[in-house]
This record gives C-alpha cells, structure tokens and sequence, in this order.
C-alpha cells in the first residue's frame, strides 16, 4: 500500500493504540476491544484500516483470529521519516 494510506491509518489515536498494544505481540480482536470504550463494531473498522494499510496483519486459528504488526511497513515509514529530516 501506499504511503499516504499508511500515514492515514495513523493518523488515528485508537488505531495508533491498537499498534502499541501489538508491539507486545498478537491478540484476538476481542483481547484488543477490551483496551477500549468504544462498540466491537469500531474496534473492527479500525483493524481494517490498519489492515489495508498493510500495517497489520491476521492469522485464523479455530474460531479465533489473531492481529499481528506488520513491521516491514512500519520501517518503511520510519526510513521516509529520516530520509527527511536528511539523515
């Protein structure tokens, strides 16, 4: 995906959140809703946001699906980030 999705899906403080909460490691969608007061419905617009912008990612096992962090992207963002301040 591209850059501006990227910087658009962070934009969000809930969905930067929900990126802080995976650094730890995955979680279903419901350990993650529990971080939040907000509807499930939302917590779910939210994943797919971070989704499409490549910045997470799921993995299904049984009934359950796990949401993981895309770290490739998220570096990918940090080098557009130096490579602007010229470093």
């Amino acid at each position: 995906m591209g850059l501006q999705q990227t910087m658009k899906a962070l934009a969000d403080p809930i969905r930067r959140e929900i990126l802080d909460l995976l650094k730890s490691g995955r979680m279903s969608a419901g350990d993650i809703a529990s971080h939040f007061d907000v509807t499930n419905a939302s917590i779910s617009r939210h994943l797919s946001v971070l989704k499409e912008a490549d910045l997470i990612w799921n993995v299904r096992e049984g009934k359950f699906i796990y949401y993981e962090l895309n770290t490739s992207v998220l570096e990918e963002v940090l080098w557009w980030i130096s490579d602007l301040k010229g470093e």
